[in-house]
């Protein structure tokens, strides 16, 4: 961004006399803002001494307030070994971190901090040391989006502060210009619009502003269009005509009818005397953001918003605080819908000068700035932000290395690799299994999938072969359930993970993973026993065990499955103490195996606990350890199903 217009023209005046006509001329030419006569002026000088003092300071001030720090590195070495101060070694510090010469910027800022006890000053050189450290581990806000040199668009001039609205793209440019903007040496710039689709812009129908005629002798640039397209408000200054505007203001232009009206001074600069420029609108239109040197600011530029009045007008601007605003500079604001806040700054750590930056917030509500990475900054100017497709495409501006000229815009897209699909069809199978130990089909059962978050995904009936298909996401867990009239339901754990590729070593945009599991359900008959294997208790004691718990587990889980059914559960002893001692251990046995499904939050009422002892034995005269072992057991049935 080397045309100064965008810069704050306030001066430093160094005072140190006058040097015959070189040295007067050249003083008038930066007094008055010439920068760039300044710089060819003092030049002369340094052919002859290459230590002058005042040609140093100027020149080095005149590449600073033109907004080409990185050129003033030598001038203000030679400044800072002849008159070392607080100004010419912390600009020095600037003029390396801008070249990305890190290491020496910060030694730089550290002389500088013996030059001055002023806790604003020292406060802000600290800044200046702590952000380059922190420069150090900025990762890319959106790291698949890739920028591309608009050539066929660009010149060797400037070209920058891109816009689209309604199918038309208007930019900024010096080309077809007349005349020389005396601060940089280059042409002023003028508006400029073409057709427009996204970023596809025809660059062969180019043509200047048609809604109103730019004017000679001064900078126009930076349009913000309202979204009804009734509104266009731009930024026009840097006259060198005594009659104009002594700075950079915003202008406005209306819809009236069948044209644009000439555009007018709008209130909202509030002095002629205050530099003010980069205009956005909200995306509903009832806001104007802008960038202004006004006093009571943060540092040189901050972002200001003012709210659109019921008369059409903006009312007083409001500073958009410390948060965003820096003792730097901060300009080209762009709001996103989505409450997102876009800008370019030299004040937060980054790669160099102007960077791009989004204000958003955390997860507290706190609002955080980022730096969009180096995708998107250099250590060159990165600004003005406008998005055709938000945040998948749009252009920047910058004036980085490899471009066509002196700012340049870029069009950017997010080229995020198309993700490889990966389907899991799992196919359920139901069946039963019948009382010689072999397994039936079983048609008709419900079968339903629940996610991990226990919302149900899919059911259905399973058909003739018994079989149910589901379409699942890989590397996720799910619950299926199945059920059918006179068997008990059944709940089984499944999960996708670790049972499909890696999409990253995929070819094919969709690949679909085939799976099988099968869900055997049992007979639900009233009155009918069912052994719990390995109930086992300590001798002569109804302590639950932690392996008889495992087993009661299983019974919890056909509980909750089944939560219609009522159970008896019953206790079982062998023959080998008395009648009376075996009824009262079984029974004691069995309310401790309820109390423990109870705690497993299972409902009493549920449950009915009952001891047999050895009166329901089923061989009848044991007599090996393991036929004994057959008698003593522990057995469930179901006594009622709810309807």
């Amino acid at each position: 961004m080397k045309k100064h217009f965008f810069w704050i023209s306030a001066l430093i005046i160094l005072g140190l006399g006058s040097c015959k006509s070189l040295m007067e001329k050249g003083d008038n030419q930066f007094l008055s803002g010439q920068y760039q006569y300044a710089i060819s002026t003092f030049s002369q000088i340094l052919q002859e001494d290459s230590t002058n003092l005042k040609a140093n300071q100027t020149v080095a001030e005149s590449y600073r307030l033109s907004n080409r720090i990185e050129k003033s590195e030598p001038y203000y070495r030679q400044v800072v070994e002849q008159e070392p101060s607080f100004n010419s070694y912390f600009f020095l510090g600037q003029s390396l971190k801008a070249q990305q010469k890190n290491s020496e910027a910060k030694e730089a800022f550290e002389k500088a901090k013996g030059y001055t006890s002023d806790e604003s000053l020292l406060a802000r050189t600290q800044r200046e040391i702590e952000s380059i450290k922190l420069a150090e581990g900025i990762a890319d806000y959106w790291p698949n989006h890739v920028l591309v040199n608009f050539k066929e668009l660009n010149t060797t001039g400037p070209d920058f502060a891109p816009l689209v609205s309604e199918n038309f793209f208007y930019f900024t440019s010096a080309r077809q210009a007349s005349g020389i903007y005396p601060a940089t040496g280059t042409p002023y710039t003028k508006l400029f619009r073409t057709r427009a689709e996204g970023v596809r812009v025809d660059v062969g129908s180019v043509q200047a502003l048609p809604e109103f005629r730019n004017e000679e002798g001064l900078n126009q640039a930076a349009i913000a269009i309202s979204p009804d397209g009734n509104t266009i408000i731009y930024a026009r200054g840097n006259s060198t005509s005594s009659k104009d505007l002594p700075d950079v203001a915003l202008f406005a232009s209306y819809f009236r009818g069948a044209g644009f009206t000439q555009p007018i001074w709008m209130p909202v600069n509030e002095d002629e005397f205050w530099w003010n420029s980069t205009p956005a609108f909200s995306p509903d239109g009832s806001e104007l953001y802008f960038a202004s040197n006004r006093p009571g600011g943060y540092g040189g530029i901050d972002i200001y918003k003012a709210t659109k009045l019921a008369n059409g007008d903006f009312g007083n601007a409001v500073n958009l605080g410390p948060t965003i605003n820096t003792p730097g500079n901060e300009l080209f604001p762009r709001p996103a819908p989505d409450g997102k806040f876009f800008f370019a700054s030299d004040g937060h750590p980054g790669f160099g000068k102007l960077d791009l930056f989004v204000a958003e917030k955390d997860e507290s509500g706190a609002q955080i700035i980022k730096n969009l990475g180096q995708n998107f900054n250099t250590k060159d100017d990165d600004f003005g932000i406008f998005f055709t497709e938000y945040p998948k495409a749009g252009f920047i501006s910058s004036n980085r290395e490899g471009g066509v000229g002196d700012d340049d815009i870029y069009f950017f897209e997010d080229k995020t690799p198309k993700p490889r699909i990966v389907n899991v069809l799992l196919n359920v199978f139901t069946k039963e299994e019948k009382a010689d130990g072999s397994e039936a089909v079983l048609p008709q059962t419900r079968v339903v999938l629940y996610g991990a978050d226990n919302k149900q995904q899919g059911g259905d009936f399973s058909n003739a072969q018994g079989r149910v298909r589901f379409t699942m996401a890989p590397d996720q867990d799910y619950t299926i359930i199945a059920s059918k009239g006179g068997y008990f339901s059944k709940s089984i754990p499944y999960t996708t993970k670790g049972k499909t590729p890696d999409p990253a070593t995929l070819v094919q945009d969709v690949t679909n993973v085939s799976l099988d599991t099968t869900i055997i359900l049992d007979q639900l008959i009233l009155e009918k026993a069912i052994v719990l294997d390995n109930i086992y208790y300590d001798l002569d004691k109804a302590d639950i065990r932690p392996d008889a718990a495992l087993e009661l587990d299983k019974l919890v889980k056909i509980l909750k499955d089944n939560p219609s059914i009522r159970i008896e559960l019953s206790s079982h002893t062998d023959s080998r103490s008395s009648d009376a001692y075996n009824l009262s251990l079984s029974q004691r046995r069995a309310q401790s195996a309820v109390d423990y499904i109870v705690s497993q939050g299972i409902a009493a009422e549920r449950l009915v606990a009952k001891g047999y002892g050895e009166t329901q034995l089923i061989i009848k005269d044991a007599k090996t350890e393991e036929e004994h072992q057959v008698n003593r057991r522990t057995e469930f049935k179901v006594i009622e199903i709810k309807e």
